[in-house]
């Protein structure tokens, strides 16, 4: 009777620590991301502040004299933000799917240990991350060799394939046994119809998770726009948003000039409301994608 006693209070004792550990660590999870909300709800609150109120007093939690006229300055022609959301989504949506197609074949065949030249091939991307002929020398080979001026290319080519995100995906088609290729092999199947047939469906999480980088990637790129588009049809959202902002900014230094009040024109206000219209559209497709992604950053940080 008296060992069992002890086992039930080691038993007792041990649950009660659990509880309280859980306890502790469910509070500090909540407040980090409350802490991690924090920003993003003074982004909020800022957009739909008043300009005059946020100078005076600063951002806040909640917003200070509400008002939209952040969102109607954005907005204010809405066929312009339709198309350049049109614009992104579709240079976000090809160069994501491309991009995943090529990335995940090429570490297909360096993964391949039955491939002689892997490791050379290897060093040669990864070369690639260490030294680059600069901005210069890819400005004028995309424009005379490649003739992509004012050209959807020029915005999709140059984030096709990150060697860096190459590197992770090898490390997860690694992980695939051999031996499910071997056995296809031997039933008959050729390169394609192994890589399409049975390695492509094992890397859910490794394409989610890519796939996830790449589309932040191409969604708020800007900087390729501005060197290589000339058309206004043809911007992205971001490159839009960049330029409504600089007319704001060159409005407020005119209006300065001319000794006209500018208290009540958007600036501050109107930066937290573009990142809001930018940042959106992400923001409801990451749950979507979440238990991908946590499966496969573990997944690819682990394997060697």
């Amino acid at each position: 009777m008296p060992a069992t006693t002890s086992v039930k209070s080691n038993k007792i004792k041990v649950a009660g620590s659990t509880i309280v550990f859980n306890i502790i660590g469910y509070i500090f999870i909540s407040l980090l991301a409350f802490i991690c909300l924090v920003p993003f709800i003074v982004l909020i609150s800022g957009s739909l502040s008043a300009e005059q109120t946020i100078r005076l007093e600063g951002l806040s939690l909640l917003p200070k004299d509400f008002t939209l006229e952040a969102y109607d300055f954005i907005f204010r022609e809405p066929t312009d933000i339709i198309r350049a959301y049109g614009v992104t989504i579709f240079i976000t949506a090809v160069g994501t799917g491309v991009g995943l197609i090529f990335l995940t074949m090429t570490a297909f065949v360096i993964s391949r240990k039955d491939f002689k030249y892997r490791n050379f091939i290897s060093f040669y991307f990864y070369f690639t991350t260490l030294f680059s002929g600069g901005m210069v020398c890819t400005y004028i080979f995309y424009i005379q060799y490649y003739d992509l001026k004012d050209s959807f290319l020029a915005l999709i080519l140059p984030g096709l394939t990150p060697v860096f995100y190459m590197l992770i995906m090898r490390n997860f088609v690694a992980g695939i046994p051999s031996a499910l290729i071997e056995s296809a092999k031997i039933d008959g199947a050729g390169e394609l119809r192994i890589f399409f047939q049975i390695v492509l469906p094992l890397l859910g999480s490794g394409l989610a998770t890519i796939g996830l980088f790449m589309a932040l990637g191409y969604w708020n790129d800007w900087y390729n726009a501005m060197l290589y588009i000339n058309t206004e049809e043809k911007y992205p959202l971001q490159y839009m948003l960049y330029n409504m902002t600089q007319k704001a900014a060159a409005l407020s230094r005119i209006a300065h000039l001319l000794g006209i009040p500018v208290e009540n024109l958007p600036s501050t206000s109107l930066k937290m409301a573009m990142a809001c219209v930018a940042t959106g559209p992400i923001i409801l497709v990451y749950p979507f994608v979440q238990k991908y992604f946590v499966k496969g950053v573990t997944i690819g940080s682990v394997k060697g």
